[in-house]
């Protein structure tokens, strides 16, 4: 996760407030937007997108992935 730039604040934020939809194989995708305004690996960004890819396992949320797409599009009301 941290090698890609997502905290577990970012992971779990996402989960709990993103958008979610099916994903392959039976698992949940989540994806949000944040607002970052800083560099990730010598380029400067303004935001940052995350797709968590998840499988739920009885009360459980088990995280498999997480993308993180660095963009220099600012978000909106951010």
């Amino acid at each position: 996760m941290e090698e890609r730039g997502a905290t577990l604040v970012d992971v779990l934020e996402t989960i709990k407030a993103g958008r979610s939809s099916e994903a392959k194989f039976g698992r949940i995708r989540y994806e949000m937007t944040f607002s970052c305004s800083g560099s990730w690996r010598g380029q400067y960004y303004l935001s940052k997108h995350l797709d968590v890819y998840c499988a739920i396992e009885g009360a459980d949320i088990i995280v498999i992935t997480v993308v993180v797409k660095y963009s220099q599009e600012r978000i909106d009301g951010h």
